[in-house]
């Protein structure tokens, strides 16, 4: 999949300026993850970001342990200087070249660290383009997040049981479409999703 350390600070503050972007208007608007509004969508990556955070620092426990469908995170009344805080110490954690290395656990998932940071990196660039999409605000993730999320999604999608990536069946894009296009694709929506339908 991947084994390249990557700074996921880009990523995480690109993040951090869409859920800025936010307006409170927009949280009950569905967006591209089924079953999720722009306040779940928020208040799973708030959870995720603190769940890699502790998986980066080997700090096994709760929540690292728990299902990424198991429930989706409360958001509270303070997520607007939470959420970007909690990036903050993701995108840190990952800055450690020991997190890279061993085996660690996130979603109650054993898995190396090397593939873990992929892991989030995916999250990250993918949960992005969902928020920006909902909320249309302009997304160019960071090149090298994007990256890792692409190979950590081509691996998945070349596994015996690939037609169904992480996120749901994997939709065919153009191979000369954008990277962006064809990552979103191996997650399992569409590129031209739009909030209209």
């Amino acid at each position: 999949m991947t084994g390249t350390m990557v700074d996921l600070g880009p990523q995480t503050r690109i993040l951090a300026r869409l859920a800025e972007g936010v307006t409170d208007e927009q949280l009950s608007a569905p967006t591209p993850c089924p079953d999720y509004t722009v306040r779940d969508l928020l208040g799973h990556v708030l959870g995720l970001a603190t769940a890699f955070r502790d998986a980066a620092g080997k700090r096994l426990g709760a929540t690292t342990d728990t299902a990424p469908d198991a429930a989706v995170p409360d958001l509270g009344p303070d997520w607007r200087t939470e959420l970007p805080k909690a990036l903050a110490e993701l995108a840190g954690a990952w800055r450690d070249p020991e997190a890279w290395t061993g085996m660690t656990r996130a979603g109650g998932v054993n898995l190396p660290g090397a593939i873990a940071g992929a892991v989030a990196a995916d999250e990250l660039v993918i949960h992005g383009w969902d928020l920006a999409r909902t909320t249309g605000q302009p997304y160019a993730p960071d090149p090298a997040a994007l990256q890792a999320s692409y190979g950590f999604l081509l691996a998945a999608a070349e596994h015996p049981a690939g037609d169904r990536g992480p996120f749901g069946p994997v939709v065919p894009v153009p191979a000369d479409a954008p990277l962006l296009d064809r990552t979103v694709g191996l997650s399992g929506r569409d590129p031209h999703w739009t909030l209209r339908g």
